[in-house]
């Protein structure tokens, strides 16, 4: 294999396009639309989650040699001494997007990456562990809340995140070895419970922002994140009255917008549901592993329902859009 490869495989390439969905829902579930500090985040969370990766492997590089001899270190294509300058440069470059950000971006980075290290290095294979690791996916969701409003506000939608991450890494801690149906079967029950929660919260938000744009008089051309406010009034030059919506259309988009939140939440289900039950009915390493990479994969459509659950259809569609992309290169290269 190439070195290339080593790479992408080393740093886990396809579960990269899971990580672009934690700042673009955190910024619209704190009340704004993505930025251009909002890339930055995005920028920042990349390279926090690769030295993530980078730092994993060079912490379980003894482990992965009895239990996962052909992983880039333990097979030599990589060696240990470059995977973990890797974090070390990874690590700065995230903080150093984060300070571009702003201080309220930074203010977040800052302990994501302290959690991120914590993890590697410490708590991984401590009952500390998974709840590490739904903190860290927390607050990278509350990374891209930094960029358009305040952290406060996405606190909600970072503990939805955070508990399937912990359900995730709870079952990931049997992977190698498998034997136990409790872990899947611990991650079922989470994974319906939190479509659940998306089910009955799709609307709620989209409603309130209807009438809090109502009660100020903000027509359609007045918009809190993508995908809302493309009435006739978005020019700016028609009048108030012109800008806002009818009841029709305003029963029509609440219509669409929770089929949109439906749908995406059956897709999250879906996506984990599946390998969770294999896994709960034979807790086998490989479908142990496959549901590890099932709950990986549908981290995707989770952020994309939270987005949507915030009032923000575009930026939903726009990260569901990465679940086909992750899934071709996980073809070629591993997500576990």
């Amino acid at each position: 294999m190439s070195v290339r490869h080593a790479w992408a495989e080393l740093l886990r390439l396809p579960a990269l396009f899971t990580v672009p969905g934690d700042a673009l829902s955190g910024a619209v579930a704190a009340g704004g639309r993505p930025n251009s500090r909002t890339l930055l985040a995005i920028g920042s969370s990349l390279c926090l989650y690769e030295a993530g990766m980078a730092l994993n492997d060079w912490a379980d590089r003894a482990e992965d040699a009895a239990e996962r001899p052909h992983r880039p270190l333990p097979s030599g294509r990589i060696r240990p001494s470059s995977a973990f300058t890797a974090a070390c440069v990874l690590t700065v470059s995230g903080l150093g997007l984060a300070a571009k950000a702003g201080r309220p971006a930074l203010a977040v980075a800052a302990p994501l990456a302290a959690t991120v290290w914590a993890y590697d290095l410490v708590l991984k294979h401590t009952p500390a562990g998974p709840v590490a690791m739904a903190a860290a996916r927390g607050l990278d969701h509350l990374l891209g809340a930094a960029t358009t409003g305040g952290p406060r506000a996405a606190l909600p939608s970072a503990a939805l995140l955070g508990t399937h991450t912990l359900a995730v890494t709870t079952v990931s801690r049997r992977e190698t070895q498998g034997g136990t149906s409790l872990p899947p079967l611990a991650a079922l029950a989470a994974t319906a419970a939190l479509t659940g929660l998306l089910a009955r919260g799709a609307g709620g938000s989209k409603r309130a922002g209807s009438t809090r744009a109502r009660s100020t008089g903000v027509g359609a051309g007045t918009s809190t994140g993508p995908g809302e406010g493309a009435g006739p009034g978005i020019g700016g030059a028609a009048s108030a009255g012109a800008g806002r919506r009818t009841p029709a259309h305003s029963s029509a988009g609440l219509t669409l917008d929770v089929a949109l939140r439906s749908a995406l939440a059956t897709a999250y289900a879906a996506t984990a549901g599946r390998p969770y039950t294999h896994a709960a009915l034979n807790p086998s390493p490989p479908l142990t592993q496959r549901a590890v990479g099932g709950g990986i994969r549908a981290t995707i459509p989770l952020q994309a329902a939270l987005a949507a659950r915030a009032g923000s259809g575009l930026t939903a569609v726009a990260i569901a859009a990465l679940a086909p992309i992750g899934r071709k290169y996980a073809k070629k290269v591993s997500v576990t």
